[in-house]
C-alpha cells in the first residue's frame, strides 16, 4: 500500500508529509522499501504509535508504519526469551504474554508504544533496581542502509549499542525480548506531602519494587505510588470497576480534561486547581497482574519533557524548580512525575552506567510550554540531564558527546550501518550531529 498523506505524532505538536506512507509486513518488505529509498534518493523512517514528543520518527520520506508486523514469532517458556516483530505494541503484547505465564519485568506508564519504539527511545518505567525495556533486549534483527540484514545477539560486539538506536542504525524488524514468569503487584496509591518524600527518596527507591509520585506545582501536595511484588500463590484483588472507573476514568481523564481547558483559559485558577486536584484522589490498594499495575490510561493530550539526572542531584532539582515556580514565571497545571532506575549498561540508555532519579514536566497540549520547559531544561542540564529521546528537548551533539561515555562508538557503528544516512532527519542531525 502507498499513501501520500500527513502524519503525526500522539501529542499532535509534530507533523510531516511523507512522500509515502507503507505498511510492511516482513522483513522482506522492509528491505524492499529500504532498497526503494536508496534508489529514489529519500530518506526512511518507521514509526510505530507516534507516542514521541520528539520528532524522531518523522520524515518527508518514506514512512513506515509497523503496524502489521505484530506478532509473536517463537517463544520459550523455560528461559523466558519471546522473540517478536518489531512492530507489536506493547498493549498487544503483554496480555500475549500473560497467557504465557511470563512479563516483562518493568514497564512505563502508557501502553501503546510499539515495541521497537519502546526500546529504541528508552522508554523505563520505574524501579530503583530495575532497568528500561531495552535492558531486556536478548537480540534484535536490523535492517542497514544497504539492506542487509543483520543478527545482534548478545555476543555481538555491537549488543549493547543498538537496543537503544534512536532509529539511527537501521530499522528494528524483530526483537528477541528475555521475560520474566508472570507476576502480581500490589499497587499502593496515597496523598502525600512533597517534603516527606523528599526526605524518603532513598527509601523510595531502593526498599520498593517500583516507586514514583506526581508532584503538584504550586502546592506541596503529591500523588504517591508504590508498587510491589507479592509471594506466589497470591489472589488477585483488583479495583472493583466502579472505582476504576471513578479514579482512572472519570477523575483521571473526563473531569481532567475539563479542568486543564478552564486553567488554559484561566491561567490564574491554576494554584487553586492544582490544590484540588492533589486532594481528589485518595487512597487505594490492590493486587492485579503487574502490566495491569504499571498502565493507566492517558486520554488527556499533553507535551512532555524528561529528563535522567544523577539520583543525589534530585532534591536539588525538585528545590530549584520550587524556587522557579515561587517567582511566578509561569502557572503551570499538570503534575511533575517523578520515578527512578538503576544503572544498566546500554550505550545511549540514559541508564548508561548510572543510577537515575527521573523527572518529567509536563503541560497540556493547548498551551505552550516553550519557556516552562526551557527553564526546566535548565535545571536538568545543570546537574548532567540526560532527556528522554523521545521527550521534549533542545539539546545537541556536543551536549551528548559529554553525557554518554560511548557516544562516538555509537556514531562509528552508525557509520558502518547508514553511510548514506537514510535513516536520519532533523532531530538525528541535532543529537547526532551532521
Amino acid at each position: 500500500m502507498t499513501t501520500s498523506t500527513t502524519w503525526s505524532n500522539w501529542a499532535g505538536n509534530v507533523r510531516t508529509s511523507p512522500v509515502a506512507l507503507e505498511h510492511p509486513a516482513s522483513t522482506a518488505d522492509v528491505q524492499a522499501l529500504v532498497a526503494r529509498a536508496a534508489r529514489e534518493k529519500v530518506t526512511i523512517k518507521a514509526h510505530g504509535a507516534g507516542h514521541s514528543f520528539t520528532s524522531i520518527a518523522a520524515t518527508e520520506g518514506i514512512s513506515l508504519s509497523l503496524s502489521r508486523m505484530n506478532r509473536v514469532l517463537d517463544h520459550d517458556t523455560t528461559t523466558g526469551l519471546v522473540r517478536v516483530q518489531a512492530g507489536i505494541s506493547l498493549h498487544e503484547l503483554n496480555p500475549l504474554l500473560k497467557a504465557l505465564g511470563l512479563a516483562l519485568p518493568n514497564l512505563g506508564d502508557v501502553d501503546p508504544q510499539s515495541v521497537a519504539g519502546a526500546i529504541s527511545t528508552g522508554t523505563h518505567g520505574t524501579g530503583g533496581r530495575l532497568h528500561g525495556i531495552a535492558a531486556a533486549v536478548e537480540a534484535l534483527q536490523l535492517v542497514t542502509g544497504d539492506g542487509e540484514v543483520l543478527e545482534i545477539g548478545p555476543d555481538h560486539a555491537w549488543a549493547r549499542a543498538v537496543p537503544v538506536g534512536l532509529g539511527a542504525l537501521g530499522i528494528v524488524t524483530e526483537v528477541t525480548l528475555r521475560c520474566v514468569p508472570a507476576f502480581l503487584l500490589e499497587a499502593r496509591e496515597e496523598p502525600a506531602e512533597l517534603p516527606d518524600l523528599v526526605g524518603r527518596l532513598d527509601e523510595l527507591a531502593d526498599d520498593y519494587d517500583h516507586a514514583e509520585f506526581y508532584w503538584f506545582p504550586h502546592t506541596e501536595k503529591a500523588l504517591l505510588k508504590r508498587n510491589s511484588r507479592v509471594p506466589s500463590g497470591t489472589e488477585p484483588r483488583p479495583l472493583s470497576r466502579l472505582r476504576h472507573w471513578w479514579d482512572d476514568e472519570l477523575l483521571s481523564n473526563t473531569v481532567y480534561e475539563r479542568v486543564q481547558r478552564v486553567a488554559a483559559r484561566r491561567p490564574s485558577v491554576i494554584p487553586r486547581i492544582n490544590s484540588v486536584s492533589g486532594s481528589m484522589l485518595g487512597a487505594r490498594t490492590y493486587v492485579s497482574d503487574s502490566y495491569d499495575v504499571f498502565v493507566s490510561p492517558r486520554r488527556v493530550r499533553f507535551r512532555e519533557s524528561e529528563f535522567a539526572v544523577p539520583r543525589a542531584a534530585l532534591p536539588a532539582v525538585i528545590a530549584e524548580l520550587q524556587a522557579w515556580f515561587a517567582a511566578r514565571h509561569e502557572l503551570v497545571s499538570f503534575p511533575i512525575e517523578v520515578r527512578f532506575t538503576g544503572a544498566d549498561d546500554v550505550w545511549m540508555s540514559t541508564g548508561f552506567e548510572r543510577d537515575n532519579a527521573y523527572v518529567a514536566v509536563h503541560q497540556y497540549h493547548r498551551t505552550d510550554p516553550t519557556a516552562y520547559f526551557a527553564a526546566a531544561q535548565d535545571v536538568f542540564t545543570a546537574h548532567e540531564g540526560r532527556p528522554h529521546w523521545g521527550k521534549m528537548h533542545t539539546l545537541g551533539s556536543e551536549y551528548f558527546r559529554e553525557r554518554y561515555p560511548r557516544f562516538d562508538d555509537f556514531l562509528a557503528i552508525r557509520e558502518e550501518t547508514d553511510p548514506r544516512r537514510l535513516f536520519t532527519n532533523p532531530y538525528l542531525d541535532r543529537v547526532l550531529g551532521t
